[in-house]
C-alpha cells in the first residue's frame, strides 16, 4: 500500500479496512478526528506499530509519562522537542502504510 491509498481511506470511506493492522486503523481513525475510536484500536494491536501510534496519541493528549512509556514499548525514542504533531502523525502514518 501507499501513504497515498491511506490517504485515500481516509477520504472516502466510511470506515478503515478490515485487512489492515489496528495501528493504521488507529491512524486512519486519528486522521478522522477521533482520538478515542484510534485509542481504542492502538490499545488493541500489541505489535511495536500499535505502541508507536499509542505513544503518539497520548501525546497528542498531553501526557507526556504515559507517551514516554509507549515509545520505549514500541522501541523508539519520543521525537524531538517541538515536532508538530500533525507531521509525527504524517511519518508514522507513511512509515506503516509503505511496509
Amino acid at each position: 500500500m501507499s501513504f497515498a491509498a491511506f490517504e485515500g481511506s481516509v477520504a472516502r470511506d466510511a470506515a478503515p479496512p478490515s485487512a489492515w493492522s489496528g495501528a493504521l486503523q488507529a491512524l486512519w481513525h486519528d486522521f478522522r478526528g477521533d482520538w478515542h475510536a484510534a485509542h481504542d484500536r492502538a490499545q488493541e494491536d500489541h505489535s511495536a506499530a500499535g505502541s508507536w501510534v499509542h505513544a503518539y496519541l497520548h501525546r497528542k493528549e498531553g501526557d507526556a509519562g504515559n507517551a514516554a512509556y509507549w515509545y520505549a514499548r514500541a522501541g523508539r525514542r519520543p521525537p524531538p522537542t517541538g515536532l508538530d504533531l500533525a507531521r509525527e502523525r504524517e511519518q508514522i502514518a507513511r512509515a506503516l502504510a509503505e511496509v
